[in-house]
């Protein structure tokens, strides 16, 4: 069973960062982005990467972060 925790502020991404945690990334209610990396973010996008050529960048004000956490 996954477990999720919304991530919301810039702390809250460094330390999902820093960690290397799995996230997911929802988008009009709707995943758009699961099982990947943040490579970096700053006030306006997230940039993620799910796997050697998948890079994706995501708005902070129209998705929804949150980091995975599986049991």
């Amino acid at each position: 069973m996954a477990i999720n925790r919304r991530i919301v502020s810039d702390r809250d991404f460094n330390e999902v960062l820093d960690k290397q945690l799995k996230i997911r990334v929802f988008q009009h209610n709707q995943i758009v982005d699961g099982n990947a990396l943040i490579v970096r973010f700053d006030d306006d996008v997230v940039v993620t990467q799910s796997g050697v050529g998948d890079i994706s960048y995501h708005n902070r004000e129209e998705c929804e972060f949150f980091e995975l956490k599986r049991r």
